[in-house]
């Protein structure tokens, strides 16, 4: 299994149609100054917890401040054994971007 790089126009199908799983990695602070709706906080104090209660069927969308630090935390989850782990290009940044509310 590998995970796919995804734009916000793909996340926002998965998310419509597939009832995708989003987590954020970015820090709290950043995530409590804003994140996408539904997303789920993961950090190294609940990584573990995640895994062990996780939907390995649910297509997972990671999210952090550009789309870089994701790639690797989505192949990590893919390594997991989440079927479909999808790293967000850009990031939060390009979601607020492609996303105004």
């Amino acid at each position: 299994m590998s995970y796919e790089r995804i734009n916000v126009s793909t996340a926002r199908s998965i998310i419509d149609t597939q009832n995708a799983l989003l987590i954020d990695i970015r820090d709290a602070p950043s995530f409590e100054s804003g994140h996408m709706e539904n997303a789920i906080l993961i950090d190294n104090s609940n990584i573990t917890q995640f895994i062990a209660d996780a939907d390995f069927d649910r297509p997972l969308i990671v999210c952090c401040y550009h789309g870089n630090m994701s790639q690797g935390a989505a192949d990590y989850f893919s390594q997991q054994g989440f079927a479909h782990a999808y790293s967000l290009d850009g990031g939060y940044s390009a979601w607020v971007s492609n996303n105004p509310e």
